[in-house]
């Protein structure tokens, strides 16, 4: 269980998340991520990250049991903890290619709407399931991943896009049986790598500085929010329903 770094072959590591049952990640495991990431984009033999996951789905979030335990502490640190996992992809110095299964969901969406390039096994899904967790946050990241009205029906609604409906707008580069999966994510990783390091670094830091939406800037609003639905007993409200049958 946790975060691990694996260099497969030359020029790409390979950070697999495994937090059973559901990856639904802990403040540590956030920070944890976020290390890992930021330690393979610096190590100069690296020229493309695979983050990939184990278990039954991609990501779904954040440990809602920890955050219901631990009260605003554990919300602090998710929000720190998150915001650095999101931003260590984001600034990773080389590409990162998202190798994505099963659910996708809350937080899975902030580190998959930051990646360079997603590759996505057939029974993948992507969503925010906020609103029924008693949660904000991360629309800046799903919006970079379908266009401004869809994002919002599927905020607002809490429901989730097929891999297939990703390829369709373009968010998604492949559609792959899940057996096939992290093969697709390694060719894609290959081709990248074979590219010169120094200038990968330089393309990397070139189209980061023309992105039209500062995504730091645009989540670390959003969880202002999160916070404040925190502090007005709205979240534990909302929460106190979550795993309940109906609920």
């Amino acid at each position: 269980m946790g975060v691990s770094t694996s260099c497969v072959e030359k020029g790409i590591a390979v950070v697999t998340v495994g937090f059973p049952p559901v990856n639904a990640l802990p403040v540590a495991g956030w920070s944890a991520l976020a290390d890992a990431v930021r330690a393979a984009g610096r190590d100069p033999e690296v020229r493309c990250v695979v983050l990939t996951a184990e278990g039954r789905g991609f990501n779904a979030g954040v440990d809602i049991k920890e955050i219901q335990k631990d009260g605003n502490s554990a919300l602090i640190g998710a929000n720190h903890a998150c915001a650095e996992a999101f931003a260590a992809v984001y600034d990773c110095a080389v590409p990162v290619v998202a190798a994505v299964h099963g659910f996708c969901l809350g937080g899975g969406i902030g580190l998959v709407g930051n990646a360079d390039v997603i590759v996505a096994s057939e029974d993948a899904v992507f969503g925010l399931p906020e609103l029924d967790r008693g949660a904000l946050g991360a629309a800046t990241h799903l919006a970079r991943l379908v266009p401004q009205h869809l994002m919002r029906a599927l905020y607002y609604t809490s429901r989730t896009a097929t891999a297939a409906e990703l390829h369709a707008h373009g968010s998604v580069w492949r559609v792959v049986p899940r057996g096939e999966l992290r093969a697709a994510a390694l060719t894609l990783a290959r081709e990248i790598a074979a590219k010169d390091g120094q200038l990968l670094r330089l393309a990397k830091a070139a189209i980061n500085g023309i992105d039209p939406v500062d995504v730091r800037r645009s989540y670390r609003f959003e969880q202002g929010f999160t916070f404040e639905a925190g502090l007005s007993g709205v979240a534990d409200r909302v929460r106190a329903g979550f795993g309940k049958e109906g609920a």
